[in-house]
């Protein structure tokens, strides 16, 4: 089996921009002119224009919104370089929400894309 993760954004230019410049995916192809497909190394994932204010499901009352929200699935991206990826993702339009590194567990950036998706970067544990 295989899977892609697709994250719904406003302006598909401005969602590839950001996964491109922040986590270093590149374009790998344009299946049709709302939805590209980035790589990064053997990672992908879809980039989805829906414009905001669009009903996200048949039969749902909610509608699309790019402000932050809270979501049960993210994704988490385990770089080779926490620190870098960090600075990048920030320089990027990234927020950082919360971060921690030492003790028990892997540093960890709780972070937020700029269309309210979250998402974390999780580092290497040192030993």
């Amino acid at each position: 089996m295989k899977y892609m993760v697709t994250i719904d954004v406003p302006v598909l230019s401005d969602g590839v921009a950001f996964y491109s410049n922040a986590l270093g995916f590149t374009e790998e192809s344009r299946p049709f002119p709302s939805y590209s497909v980035l790589r990064n190394g053997d990672a992908k994932i879809g980039i989805l224009e829906k414009k905001a204010g669009t009903c996200p499901a048949k039969g749902s009352d909610e509608v699309r919104r790019y402000e932050r929200h809270w979501t049960p699935v993210h994704i988490d991206f385990h770089p080779d370089d926490f620190a870098k990826t960090v600075r990048d993702a920030e320089n990027a339009g990234d927020v950082i929400e919360e971060r921690f590194e030492g003790g028990d567990h892997p540093p960890v950036a709780f972070c937020s894309d700029p269309f309210g998706n979250g998402f974390c970067i999780i580092g290497k544990r040192e030993i």
